[in-house]
Protein backbone atom coordinates (compact mmCIF):
# COMPACT_ATOMS: atom_id res chain seq x y z
CA UNK A 1 0.00 0.00 0.00
CA UNK A 2 2.76 2.44 0.94
CA UNK A 3 4.37 1.88 -2.48
CA UNK A 4 1.27 3.43 -4.08
CA UNK A 5 1.41 6.61 -1.98
CA UNK A 6 4.20 8.32 -3.90
CA UNK A 7 2.68 7.88 -7.39
CA UNK A 8 -0.80 8.88 -6.16
CA UNK A 9 0.74 11.86 -4.36
CA UNK A 10 2.69 13.17 -7.34
CA UNK A 11 -0.18 12.59 -9.77
CA UNK A 12 -2.60 14.43 -7.47
CA UNK A 13 -0.16 17.31 -7.10
CA UNK A 14 0.42 17.45 -10.86
CA UNK A 15 -3.31 17.48 -11.50
CA UNK A 16 -3.78 20.32 -9.01
CA UNK A 17 -0.93 22.42 -10.43
CA UNK A 18 -1.90 21.78 -14.05
CA UNK A 19 -5.57 22.51 -13.47
CA UNK A 20 -4.82 25.71 -11.57
CA UNK A 21 -2.32 27.04 -14.11
CA UNK A 22 -4.51 26.11 -17.08
CA UNK A 23 -7.72 27.60 -15.68
CA UNK A 24 -5.99 30.75 -14.40
CA UNK A 25 -3.76 31.61 -17.35
CA UNK A 26 -5.23 29.83 -20.38
CA UNK A 27 -8.90 28.82 -20.25
CA UNK A 28 -10.29 31.86 -18.43
CA UNK A 29 -8.30 34.40 -20.44
CA UNK A 30 -9.04 32.88 -23.85
CA UNK A 31 -12.71 32.36 -22.98
CA UNK A 32 -13.07 35.96 -21.78
CA UNK A 33 -11.44 37.33 -24.94
CA UNK A 34 -13.19 35.09 -27.46
CA UNK A 35 -16.70 34.49 -26.11
CA UNK A 36 -19.63 36.87 -25.84
CA UNK A 37 -20.22 37.88 -22.23
CA UNK A 38 -23.37 35.73 -21.69
CA UNK A 39 -21.64 32.67 -23.18
CA UNK A 40 -18.53 33.32 -21.09
CA UNK A 41 -20.65 33.62 -17.93
CA UNK A 42 -22.48 30.38 -18.75
CA UNK A 43 -19.17 28.57 -19.34
CA UNK A 44 -17.74 29.84 -16.04
CA UNK A 45 -20.92 28.80 -14.21
CA UNK A 46 -20.28 25.24 -15.39
CA UNK A 47 -16.48 25.27 -14.99
CA UNK A 48 -16.11 26.86 -11.56
CA UNK A 49 -17.93 24.22 -9.48
CA UNK A 50 -15.63 21.55 -10.95
CA UNK A 51 -12.52 23.73 -10.68
CA UNK A 52 -13.14 24.89 -7.11
CA UNK A 53 -14.20 21.35 -6.19
CA UNK A 54 -10.84 20.09 -7.43
CA UNK A 55 -9.05 22.86 -5.52
CA UNK A 56 -10.90 21.71 -2.41
CA UNK A 57 -10.53 17.94 -2.84
CA UNK A 58 -7.02 17.54 -4.26
CA UNK A 59 -5.17 19.01 -1.26
CA UNK A 60 -6.97 16.42 0.88
CA UNK A 61 -5.90 13.64 -1.51
CA UNK A 62 -2.34 15.02 -1.47
CA UNK A 63 -2.35 14.99 2.35
CA UNK A 64 -3.79 11.47 2.49
CA UNK A 65 -1.15 10.20 0.05
CA UNK A 66 1.76 12.05 1.65
CA UNK A 67 4.57 9.48 1.37
CA UNK A 68 6.37 10.45 4.56
CA UNK A 69 9.99 11.46 4.95
CA UNK A 70 12.94 9.43 6.12
CA UNK A 71 16.28 11.12 6.60
CA UNK A 72 19.10 10.76 9.09
CA UNK A 73 17.48 13.50 11.18
CA UNK A 74 13.74 12.96 10.58
CA UNK A 75 11.35 10.05 10.32
CA UNK A 76 7.99 11.50 9.29
CA UNK A 77 5.03 9.14 8.91
CA UNK A 78 3.10 8.85 5.66
CA UNK A 79 -0.43 10.20 5.27
CA UNK A 80 -2.18 12.80 7.40
CA UNK A 81 0.01 12.05 10.42
CA UNK A 82 3.04 13.03 8.38
CA UNK A 83 1.47 16.22 7.08
CA UNK A 84 0.67 17.20 10.67
CA UNK A 85 4.20 16.42 11.88
CA UNK A 86 5.86 19.46 13.39
CA UNK A 87 9.05 19.04 11.31
CA UNK A 88 7.25 19.45 7.96
CA UNK A 89 4.23 21.50 9.03
CA UNK A 90 5.43 24.83 7.64
CA UNK A 91 6.33 23.54 4.17
CA UNK A 92 3.64 20.88 3.85
CA UNK A 93 0.58 21.50 6.02
CA UNK A 94 0.49 25.28 5.55
CA UNK A 95 0.42 25.26 1.73
CA UNK A 96 -2.01 22.33 1.55
CA UNK A 97 -4.33 23.91 4.13
CA UNK A 98 -4.14 27.22 2.27
CA UNK A 99 -5.13 25.57 -1.02
CA UNK A 100 -7.97 23.73 0.71
CA UNK A 101 -9.33 26.80 2.52
CA UNK A 102 -9.21 29.04 -0.56
CA UNK A 103 -10.89 26.34 -2.67
CA UNK A 104 -13.64 25.80 -0.09
CA UNK A 105 -14.14 29.56 0.31
CA UNK A 106 -14.53 29.94 -3.45
CA UNK A 107 -16.77 26.88 -3.79
CA UNK A 108 -19.13 27.45 -0.87
CA UNK A 109 -19.00 31.20 -0.17
CA UNK A 110 -17.81 33.36 -3.04
CA UNK A 111 -19.20 31.39 -6.00
CA UNK A 112 -22.75 31.23 -4.57
CA UNK A 113 -22.57 34.93 -3.70
CA UNK A 114 -21.42 35.78 -7.25
CA UNK A 115 -24.21 33.64 -8.73
CA UNK A 116 -26.79 35.39 -6.54
CA UNK A 117 -25.56 38.81 -7.65
CA UNK A 118 -25.62 37.71 -11.30
CA UNK A 119 -29.22 36.52 -10.86
CA UNK A 120 -30.16 39.89 -9.35
CA UNK A 121 -28.53 41.67 -12.27
CA UNK A 122 -30.49 39.55 -14.76
CA UNK A 123 -33.74 40.40 -12.95
CA UNK A 124 -32.86 44.09 -12.99
CA UNK A 125 -31.93 43.89 -16.69
CA UNK A 126 -35.42 42.52 -17.40
CA UNK A 127 -37.04 45.34 -15.40
CA UNK A 128 -34.85 48.05 -16.97
CA UNK A 129 -35.00 46.55 -20.46
CA UNK A 130 -31.27 46.87 -21.08
CA UNK A 131 -27.95 45.18 -20.41
CA UNK A 132 -26.15 45.64 -17.12
CA UNK A 133 -23.31 47.42 -18.96
CA UNK A 134 -25.41 49.55 -21.31
CA UNK A 135 -25.11 53.22 -20.37
CA UNK A 136 -26.49 54.95 -18.52
CA UNK A 137 -26.20 52.40 -15.72
CA UNK A 138 -28.88 52.83 -13.07
CA UNK A 139 -27.82 53.32 -9.43
CA UNK A 140 -29.29 49.91 -8.55
CA UNK A 141 -27.33 48.19 -11.34
CA UNK A 142 -24.19 50.12 -10.44
CA UNK A 143 -24.51 48.85 -6.86
CA UNK A 144 -24.89 45.24 -8.08
CA UNK A 145 -21.95 45.63 -10.47
CA UNK A 146 -19.76 46.94 -7.64
CA UNK A 147 -20.83 44.05 -5.40
CA UNK A 148 -20.00 41.56 -8.14
CA UNK A 149 -16.58 43.15 -8.75
CA UNK A 150 -15.81 42.94 -5.03
CA UNK A 151 -16.78 39.26 -4.81
CA UNK A 152 -14.94 38.51 -8.06
CA UNK A 153 -11.88 40.33 -6.72
CA UNK A 154 -11.84 38.21 -3.57
CA UNK A 155 -12.29 35.06 -5.64
CA UNK A 156 -9.42 36.04 -7.93
CA UNK A 157 -7.20 36.84 -4.95
CA UNK A 158 -8.02 33.49 -3.34
CA UNK A 159 -7.24 31.74 -6.62
CA UNK A 160 -3.84 33.46 -6.84
CA UNK A 161 -3.09 32.63 -3.20
CA UNK A 162 -3.98 29.02 -4.00
CA UNK A 163 -1.65 29.07 -7.01
CA UNK A 164 1.22 30.48 -4.93
CA UNK A 165 0.63 27.85 -2.22
CA UNK A 166 0.52 25.11 -4.87
CA UNK A 167 3.86 26.24 -6.31
CA UNK A 168 5.32 26.55 -2.80
CA UNK A 169 4.35 22.96 -2.05
CA UNK A 170 5.83 21.93 -5.41
CA UNK A 171 9.15 23.47 -4.38
CA UNK A 172 9.01 21.47 -1.14
CA UNK A 173 8.18 18.33 -3.09
CA UNK A 174 10.97 18.94 -5.61
CA UNK A 175 13.58 19.09 -2.84
CA UNK A 176 12.87 15.41 -2.21
CA UNK A 177 13.79 14.31 -5.73
CA UNK A 178 17.17 12.62 -5.72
Amino acid sequence: MESMLAPAHILSYGTLLGTTVFETFVASIISFKKLERPTFAMLQNHMFPVYFGMQSALPVVIALTYPGLRTVVHNVSPGIAGVLDETVRKNTLVPLATIFVTGVANLFCLMPKAKAIKAQRLQLEAVEGKSQYEPPVSPAMDKLNKSFRRVHGFSTAFNLISLIATVAYGVTLSRRIQ
